[in-house]
């Protein structure tokens, strides 16, 4: 028998073949500003509370989990709000999962997945995991997406599945409600809306959150990776109307969340005021870099994120090298002429601020791959 040595010596299925994994840049430097991490690391009274939480829970992992995570679901509906309780909830290891977990109950042969590009790589990537086709739809200018363009895409396309990202990765841009609703009433399909960001949008913005009595088919996808400075836990959820938890229940593999992220999530919801103190100071250094890169004579769309996007750069590529060679990572996403930056601590901001000013800046020229985003 003949050695595998590739990829194109396995048998792989048809939608996968040719691909390439999804992978934002893994380096060691002083300022990693790449992936929309919250930067600031868990508050040290929070830390001990979550260690003494992991210690009681590694007594019984001789034994399975609780299956149904119920006091997880349960402190996360506390936490949501909204009339929310647990039967409204389900988690899963970081919201990648969650949404592969509704692709897989809802998608796959023969069903269609619409998004509005450009948008979060993994949902194209997920597409292709489970099957289902990807459908790029378009938006408006400067990347914001009205209630008439969601409409005439899903029209054009008729899905079975609409993700709409609120706010947008990787462009940071705002989602309305009025679209999220236009959206969800020109389709029978199922509609998700991705509010990985949410918690940075500006202080009394109402959350899709708001839409769902009464929408069945409306499913709201939010993580703990980003505002509570929880990325290497791996903890997303979703909310949604009880029979979506219950179809999510057939395809997610039994015990899927172990007994210690179910422990370190309930520790740090159960902190969740100052786990989400460093909020306002990430919102602050967010503005503070659209109006720097303005200053510099770069163009940074409008974000309710916590990252900017920001346009005018000559040759990214070259850009982003020049940064690197500083020790500071940011992201190439692949949109001509731009570039996206994490908003960090001041400190970081600040040597991100003064490298790329000392770089200066040209016309843009050039172009650049399709568009990846963390």
């Amino acid at each position: 028998m003949e050695p595998v040595t590739s990829l194109e010596d396995l048998p792989l299925r048809a939608n996968l073949q040719g691909l390439t994994p999804y992978g934002a840049p893994q380096l060691h430097v002083p300022v990693a500003l790449n992936v929309n991490e919250n930067t600031h690391p868990v508050p040290e009274a929070v830390a001990r509370d979550i260690l003494a939480d992991l210690a009681e829970a590694i007594r019984t992992v001789n034994r399975y989990p609780d299956r149904e995570f119920t006091a997880l679901r349960e402190a996360l509906a506390r936490y949501l709000g909204e009339g929310l309780i647990a039967d409204n909830i389900w988690a899963a290891n970081g919201s990648n999962e969650v949404l592969q977990q509704v692709l897989q109950a809802f998608g796959g042969p023969g069903r269609s997945l619409l998004g509005f590009a450009p948008t979060y790589s993994m949902y194209s990537i997920l597409a292709s995991g489970t099957d289902t086709t990807w459908i790029a739809g378009t938006r408006d200018a400067d990347y914001e997406l009205s209630p008439a363009t969601a409409v005439s895409e899903i029209a054009r396309t008729n899905p079975d599945i609409i993700f709409l990202c609120s706010p947008n990765n990787p462009t940071g841009t705002p989602l309305s409600l009025e679209t999220i609703a236009a959206a969800y009433d020109a389709t029978d399909g199922i509609v998700v809306v991705d509010e990985a960001y949410a918690e940075f949008a500006p202080t009394g913005t109402p959350s899709a959150l708001t839409l769902l009595p009464g929408r069945e088919r409306l499913l709201v996808s939010r993580t703990m990776s980003k505002a509570f400075a929880f990325a290497g836990a791996r903890v997303g959820y979703l909310a949604a109307d009880p029979a979506v938890t219950d179809a999510l229940r057939l395809v997610r593999l039994p015990y899927h969340l172990s007994a210690l992220t179910q422990a370190a999530a309930n520790a740090a919801l159960a902190h969740s005021a100052e786990m989400l103190a460093m909020v306002d100071d990430i919102r602050g250094q967010r503005d503070r870099l659209v109006v720097e890169l303005s200053r510099l004579g770069y163009t940074p769309h409008r974000s309710w994120s916590n990252f900017v996007l920001f346009g005018g750069v000559a040759d990214p590529h070259a850009t982003f090298e020049a940064l690197l060679a500083e020790g500071i990572l940011i992201r190439d996403v692949g949109i001509p002429g731009h570039l996206r930056v994490t908003a960090g601590t001041e400190h970081e901001t600040t040597l991100f601020l003064n490298a790329l000013a000392r770089l200066g800046r040209t016309e843009v020229s050039g172009q650049a791959p399709p568009a990846r985003a963390e």
